[in-house]
Parts: C-alpha cells; sequence; structure tokens
C-alpha cells in the first residue's frame, strides 16, 4: 500500500478543520472555497481574454462543445 504524502499547506488545511464543529461551519468554509477559487478562474479567464487568447467567438464555440466520455 501506498503512504500517502502531505505537503505543508495541506498539514495547515487540516490543523485548521480541527477548529470546525457544525455543518454550518462547514458550509460556510464550502462557499469561501467555492467563491476563492471562482474568482481565481474568472482573474485567469479574464487575462487570457486581455491577452487576446480568447474571445466572444472562442466562447460561443465552448458553447456548442462536447466533451462527454463516450460509452460503449
Amino acid at each position: 500500500m501506498e503512504r500517502t504524502v502531505f505537503s505543508p499547506y495541506q498539514i495547515k488545511v487540516i490543523n485548521l478543520m480541527s477548529h470546525i464543529h457544525s455543518d454550518e461551519q462547514m458550509a460556510e468554509i464550502n462557499d469561501l472555497l467555492s467563491h476563492y477559487f471562482a474568482q481565481k478562474a474568472m482573474d485567469e479567464i479574464d487575462k487570457l481574454w486581455e491577452e487576446g487568447k480568447i474571445n466572444e467567438q472562442t466562447i460561443e464555440e465552448w458553447k456548442h462543445e462536447h466533451m462527454r466520455t463516450p460509452y460503449k
């Protein structure tokens, strides 16, 4: 069996999680993390737009793109 090695950042998060004592607190943390990563994604999309790597046509193409896993 492989041993899991945590990074110092992961250990810090695990230690912080010891202070969660309710489902409500966990839900709040989930919301905070979701918003954080959503903002990071938006910042990167904005950067790509400003650099001219994506445009309105790219976004329209994404709307019609199908990336489903084919099942046999």
